[in-house]
């Protein structure tokens, strides 16, 4: 299961976790590094996956939407 937890990075470079968790030795994780500020108000999420949608985006409109026309039976 994929769980978000947050953190800071210390004095030392060193990144704290905020809440007390316990994880097994040898855990995998994924660091995402945040703005100090939001980005112009724009919630992290959408700019987070601007670059993945972008593909659909750029699309023909017919292409894009290819996938939700019926098909005959």
């Amino acid at each position: 299961m994929l769980r978000t937890l947050e953190a800071m990075i210390d004095e030392q470079g060193n990144v704290r976790l905020l809440d007390a968790v316990s994880l097994p030795v040898g855990r995998r994780v994924l660091v995402t590094l945040l703005e100090d500020e939001p980005y112009l108000g724009v919630p992290e999420t959408a700019l987070l996956s601007e670059r993945t949608l972008a593909a659909d985006w750029s699309r023909p409109e017919d292409e894009a939407w290819s996938h939700l026309q019926q098909r005959p039976s």
